[in-house]
């Protein structure tokens, strides 16, 4: 999943964001809910000044999905086993398009009861508790919609500490392979990690994303020549396929639950994408194209990453490719995709929460503590990634305790929510079983993967 300013914003293009102003929630308010007899318009009565199309939506999804995750899929596979992995990838594939199908669905039905032309993931969240069937629990409607921001948050800063690492592991194998040194241990990542801290604590003080905004769009072009050359240099060093373990254990398994959903989970960006298109509508068009073409793309690195490079494999995926010039000078390109992506990553987090922390102190002196904060957000970011330098179990602690939340359980919940009374629960109450049976699933990743992904962390300290 690519991380950037999208998840928090209204709005899906970067170059339309005001870039001297964070994402800020929308004023306190209460929502007033409208009868069916006054009809209300949402399409008609969004101001979108560059309205996307299908096609141009389906790309913003693509993007918006593919990031980071998809340079250590190939672990996860290794994790899971080939077959099973397979399988599963599929499976969650079409798990993770519905979930975002019945967010951005009840996310539509409440924009047409509440008499709103767009709502964000917190919105919907805190609206769909206010106005709900239950008025014992409405009050907890704003911890609802925190809980959204907090998760939100914590998936992309701890996305920053998978980018820190990737980034560290690419410069120590360019640097290491090219002076002939041994493969060092851990801890000579860990310095490497460190080093990073300062070019990382300067590139974050950029405020804008202005600057930053067009590398983006240039790492999508770097992952698909990374797609390609997984294949290619897979194939030459690919043993027989029947030699590959399909099914490995119940805990690789868990941790590759958790990889493959931080990888494809697409839960941030829906709802921008939708708020800024043309007919929105259209959206399952837009969603089932892009979640085909990213399930796509992750079964290829992932499979083949796996099948070709083995036991040994690595995270990112570059590091398996040979020492020759083409795969050196693309891991050292991704490299630096990924650095600046860093900062693109950082933006979106760091300005919500500044938004709520800036409150506490003297306007005047707004500018200084604000770069207080950033530096201490970059110093943790660092601490963790140098105590926990695994790629493979960050990313999947990161998508069983967050993804598995924002991502199944809390839409899940909030269609319940919506469709209580209208149109009600259906016969034999299928729609509350339906959702009962996308919680458990939740619930058990959520556990399971939390579980499984923070065990490994611990182990390869």
């Amino acid at each position: 999943m690519e991380l950037n300013s999208n998840h928090l914003n209204t709005r899906t293009h970067i170059e339309d964001v005001d870039p001297t102003k964070p994402p800020q929630p929308p004023p306190k308010q209460k929502y007033t809910l409208y009868t069916d007899k006054e009809p209300y318009d949402f399409v008609a009565a969004r101001q979108v000044a560059k309205p996307t199309n299908v096609i141009e939506s389906t790309g913003h999804l693509i993007k918006g999905c593919l990031g980071g995750g998809i340079l250590g899929i190939h672990e996860a596979y290794m994790k899971g086993g080939l077959w099973t992995s397979l399988v599963f990838t599929v499976i969650f594939g079409f798990y993770i398009t519905y979930c975002v199908h019945i967010l951005v669905t009840s996310a539509q039905t409440l924009c047409m009861r509440l008499h709103l032309a767009e709502m964000s993931y917190p919105d919907v969240a805190e609206a769909a508790l206010e106005v709900g069937p239950f008025p014992s629990v409405r009050k907890y409607s704003k911890w609802f919609r925190y809980a959204v921001d907090a998760i939100i948050c914590i998936d992309l800063f701890g996305a920053c500490c998978v980018y820190q690492i990737i980034i560290a592991k690419t410069i120590k194998e360019v640097i290491e392979s090219a002076d002939g040194v041994a493969p060092g241990d851990i801890d000579r990542l860990r310095l490497y990690v460190l080093a990073l801290l300062v070019p990382i604590l300067l590139l974050c003080m950029i405020t804008t994303l202005k600057y930053l905004a067009p590398f983006s769009m240039l790492g999508d072009v770097f992952i698909v020549a990374c797609v390609i050359a997984t294949i290619y240099y897979s194939m030459q060093v690919a043993p027989c396929i029947t030699t590959v373990p399909a099914w490995k254990d119940g805990t690789g398994f868990f941790e590759f639950c958790g990889i493959v959903i931080f990888a494809m989970e697409g839960i941030g960006v829906s709802l921008p994408i939708e708020n800024s298109m043309k007919d929105p509508r259209k959206f399952p068009i837009v969603l089932s194209a892009g979640m085909t073409v990213v399930v796509s793309f992750l079964i290829m690195v992932g499979f083949f990453g796996y099948w070709g490079f083995g036991e040994n494999s690595i995270s990112p995926v570059t590091l398996n490719f040979p020492t020759e010039t083409f795969p050196t000078v693309l891991k050292c390109l991704i490299g630096v995709m990924i650095f600046i992506t860093f900062a693109l990553n950082f933006w979106a987090p760091f300005n919500l929460v500044w938004y709520y922390v800036s409150k506490k102190h003297d306007q005047t002196k707004h500018w200084i503590w604000e770069r207080v904060y950033r530096g201490s957000f970059i110093v943790v970011i660092t601490a963790v990634a140098v105590a926990f330098p695994n790629i493979g179990n960050i990313m999947g602690l990161l998508g069983a305790f967050c993804l598995s939340n924002i991502g199944f359980i809390f839409p899940a919940f909030i269609e319940l929510l919506v469709v209580w009374e209208d149109p009600g629960l259906g016969r034999y109450q299928w729609r509350l079983w339906k959702n009962v049976f996308v919680l458990f699933i939740g619930v058990l990743l959520f556990v399971a993967g939390t579980y499984s992904n923070a065990k490994g962390l611990i182990t390869n300290l």
